[in-house]
This record gives C-alpha cells, structure tokens and sequence, in this order.
C-alpha cells in the first residue's frame, strides 16, 4: 500500500509573528547615526537636524516591534548629543516602541551619550565604549606672532571678552573658567547616564566616569552595554529569519555627488570646507585609535 504524505502535516510550522506581520516577517526599521558630533550641517556629521526626519520615519512604522539604531561615532558636541538623546527617547515613549541600539566601532563620548537612549545597547566585542568626559582643545600662537615679527592688535568691551584667546598668553583665570565649564557639562553627562543606566553599572564612579573608554566585551562586565552582537544576528535571534530591514536613510538628489549634501552647488569654498571637515572629524577618531 502507497502512503502519500499530507503536506500541510509534514509543513514545518510558522512562527508566531506570521499572523501579526505576514508571510515574510516583521518590518524592522533601522537608522544609522554615524559620524562626528556637530551643530554643523555638513556631510558626515551628526546633528538633531539631520537627525530628527529618520528618526521620526523610523517610529512611524507602526507594526514595528522595534526601531533599530545604529551607533558608529566618536562624540562631539555635548548639546547635540542630548539632543538626539532626548529626542530618540520622546519618539519611543509617544509610540510606545522599544529601541534597541547597536554600536558598531565606537560609542564614546556623545556616541555613548546617544547610545544610553536605547531600551538595549549590543555591541561587538571590540567596539569601543564609554569615554564619558568632556575635552576642550585649542592652540597658543604666540611665540610663533613674535619670531614673524607681528604684531596683534585687539580691542574687547568686556574683561573676559577674549578668553583663551589664541594669540595672547594664558591666563590662570581663563583656564578655570573653562575648567569650570567642563565640570558643568561632565555632570550632566554623568547624571543622563546614570538615569538611564544607574541601575545596571557594576563600578564606582570614579572608575566609569572618568573619560576612559573600554571595549565592548569590559563594558559589558561594568554594565556600560547590555549584551554583545550585531545588528543581523540579533535581529534574526529575536524576529525570527524571515524579518526584514528596512533602512531609513537621507534621500539623495539625482544631480548629487558623493560627499556633498543635498542640493550643494560644487564651488571651491565648499570643497575646501568637506576637506577641513575631514580633516576634523580624522582627528578625533584618531583619539580613539580608530
């Protein structure tokens, strides 16, 4: 006797989310903030501006289960920073979505201010994390003003109107004021990451907020990332093979040449400042040896 198998018996079984989102799985919208920290509008760097429409694109989906972050920056602008913050955690309370943030080479400094804002933060073993500290650098040119033979002529209202500047000797003062500010700024840094995170970070504060960065794979000891992966894997692990990414990207203008933003006209001052801006954003990566 011939035995014909049933093929809706021998089918292998859905998984659960199929009646919620369908034969092909969940929709998982995924943005990518990567790049410098800065007020700037320029290509590269990350701003509330530039930031904001994704964002809002991302929560907008609203069979989403998740909205997906990509972190990949070194920090920059302390202001920015809480910004994108604070505006990632609005949009996912307003639309009740988890966030879950991954970091790729780095979240440090701003980076890792922006990474606290997920629900999750995964991370591969050797990203780098933390740095959670304030830097202010500048030059002294005044040896170089006196060996040309020049001399600086500047006129303020205001006694500390010209506070470090460049071509004058430093003054103690200046320094403490900066100092000062810096403090200011470190303790808000400070107190975000312990509203986000306070529960979950092993080590004293002298240990963790001191500037230091670490790899993901000792930050996950300290309670600085919640588990280390990436973006694929731990997306498939959780929704299942069948999820799909959808990225939320800037539109590109047809006319548009690499490395410059939408609508930019191709002039020589607009070359020259993308390739300062480089040269900018080079160097703080280079901090991180990156």
């Amino acid at each position: 006797m011939t035995v014909f198998a049933d093929p809706q018996l021998d089918a292998p079984k859905r998984p659960w989310y199929t009646s919620i989102f369908g034969k092909s799985g969940p929709v998982i919208p995924v943005v990518r903030l990567q790049g410098v920290i800065s007020q700037e509008l320029k290509p590269g760097r990350l701003n509330i501006a530039s930031v904001a429409p994704l964002l809002k694109k991302a929560f907008a989906i609203k069979k989403a289960p998740v909205v997906a972050i990509v972190v990949n920056s070194p920090g920059g602008s302390p202001v920015q920073s809480r910004l994108i913050a604070t505006h990632i955690r609005q949009l996912a309370d307003e639309n009740r979505k988890k966030v879950l943030v991954f970091v790729e080479d780095a979240a440090a400094s701003g980076g890792y201010f922006i990474a606290t804002a997920g629900d999750e933060i995964i991370a591969d073993p050797s990203s780098l994390v933390g740095s959670i500290g304030v830097v202010y650098a500048g030059f002294g040119f005044v040896d170089a003003l006196e060996k040309l033979g020049i001399t600086r002529r500047l006129y303020t209202a205001g006694r500390n109107k010209s506070t470090l500047d460049p071509f004058l000797p430093e003054r103690d003062d200046d320094v403490e004021r900066i100092k000062q500010m810096e403090l200011d700024i470190h303790e808000v840094f400070i107190d975000y990451v312990k509203m986000r995170r306070g529960a979950k970070i092993t080590l004293p504060d002298d240990t963790v907020f001191t500037g230091e960065f670490w790899t993901a794979k000792r930050g996950l000891e300290m309670g600085l990332v919640d588990t280390l992966g990436d973006l694929h894997g731990t997306l498939r692990a959780r929704f299942g093979p069948d999820m799909r990414i959808r990225s939320i990207a800037p539109k590109r203008g047809l006319l548009q040449l690499p490395g410059l933003g939408i609508g930019s006209s191709v002039s020589g001052p607009d070359l020259v400042g993308d390739a300062v801006a480089r040269l900018e954003d080079r160097a703080v990566w280079s901090r991180l040896g990156l």
